[in-house]
């Protein structure tokens, strides 16, 4: 022990009963008589709850059997999960190509992990886009035909965008390099329309074709969700703006618009005129990228308004044109501000997409719910039910998750 000096008393530590586990069950559960009754009360309680739920889902539980019959009189049936796995995963697909669905669900979560690490954040995500979106639907449809329509439409939207974003910060043979890009693409494209190039596409077709109405599951799910996110973010973005700007007529569109939108059910969007032969898949895609981009429209004002006045001048004092301000400025701040929202809309959409229904489309939720039809195993909702509210938890809680973690690592240079 140190010397002290005269007088000094030794510093003692902390009673036991004042610190680490004891303490803080005193502190928080056990402070009063009234918080005290209130935690045994609960105790006993969800402590009864859970042994029943035990004995049900574990201890008493038939997991397999030839029949729901064999279940009668027993605990859980999981039984039936086993059994019906597959259909309540992958849908209609053809029975022996649903290893093709289940690749494609390993590609699009692979594709979502990688984009979930900020290193990717470069030009690899477009790569990890890219790669993971062909891969998906050349596994979910067997067969792609890429048009050159479409290849000199993303030569000209590539060559683009690479000019608003680099302009003024490229070197020169940058700048020529994504204006011949995108010349190529305009020039090739009205030649196109025209007729002078013929119409081409490069075929790629290792499988059986499916049409989208075999679809269902999970995958289903998956890709409507992430899909319609990911172009409802950008049209949002372009609403948000719209409807900030100075010009009467595009604030009007985009107020009009979004309003329009935001007031009706989603079912209402899906239902279309008679006589009409869209793909009900791509009108349920579409239906949710419309839905969706209007409320993340919202979000984003929000975030927008948040921004002090003095940030919007810093970055005219610097010499920045409008789209350099926004994307550079002006759009990193305000979605760091709204990242809590952003998410609860995109969990929300992604259990919103059981909705589908209405048109004939089967989402892992439907799925799982038309597995109840045999009736070989009719009488056992629950189990199902559980089954699908644990996979929509795992994704869900997953999204939240990360959520927290991206908006600590994103506001580490605000902190104080």
């Amino acid at each position: 022990m140190a010397d002290l000096a005269q007088g000094e008393r030794p510093q003692l530590a902390p009673p036991v009963i004042d610190t680490g586990v004891i303490g803080w069950i005193r502190k928080n559960l056990f402070s009063s008589w009234g918080n005290s009754i209130t935690t045994v009360v609960l105790t006993v309680v969800f402590g009864w709850i859970l042994i029943r739920f035990f004995d049900w889902a574990v201890i008493n539980a038939v997991w397999t059997a030839p029949t729901g019959q064999d279940c009668r009189g027993h605990g859980a049936c999981w039984a039936l999960i086993h059994e019906k796995y597959r259909y309540i995963f992958f849908g209609s697909f053809p029975y022996e190509q649903q290893w093709r669905p289940f690749l494609a669900i390993i590609s699009m979560l692979a594709m979502l992990i990688m984009s979930s690490d900020r290193r990717n954040w470069n030009a690899r995500l477009l790569w990890i886009w890219g790669v993971g979106s062909f891969l998906t639907f050349l596994l979910m449809f067997g067969q792609i035909h890429i048009s050159i329509s479409l290849i000199l439409f993303v030569a000209l939207g590539a060559g683009g965008l690479g000019m608003l974003m680099r302009g003024a910060i490229g070197t020169p043979a940058e700048i020529n390099g994504w204006r011949a890009l995108a010349a190529i693409g305009a020039i090739g494209l009205i030649l196109r329309v025209t007729g002078v190039l013929p119409a081409w596409s490069l075929p790629i077709a290792p499988f059986d074709y499916v049409e989208t109405h075999l679809w269902g599951g999970l995958p289903v799910t998956i890709i409507l969700a992430t899909y319609g996110l990911l172009f409802a973010f950008p049209y949002g973005v372009l609403l948000a703006l719209g409807r900030r700007s100075h010009l009467p007529l595009i604030k009007g569109l985009c107020v009009g618009f979004i309003e329009l939108i935001r007031g009706v059910p989603l079912i209402s969007l899906l239902i279309m005129p008679s006589g009409m032969t869209i793909d009900k898949f791509l009108r349920a895609q579409t239906a949710v990228i419309l839905f969706a981009g209007a409320y993340i429209a919202e979000i984003i004002r929000g975030g927008l308004q948040s921004l002090p006045k003095g940030q919007f001048e810093a970055a005219d004092a610097m010499g920045l044109n409008y789209f350099q301000k926004t994307t550079l400025i002006v759009l990193p701040q305000a979605l760091r501000v709204v990242i809590p929202p952003l998410i609860n809309t995109f969990i929300g959409f992604f259990k919103d997409t059981s909705l589908v229904l209405i048109i004939g489309i089967f989402d892992f939720l439907n799925t799982a719910n038309q597995a109840l039809v045999d009736p070989n195993w009719a009488g056992f909702p629950a189990e199902i039910y559980l089954f699908a509210a644990f996979v929509y938890f795992c994704f869900c809680f997953s999204m939240s998750r990360y959520a927290k973690y991206l908006e600590i690592e994103l506001n580490k240079g605000t902190r104080r």
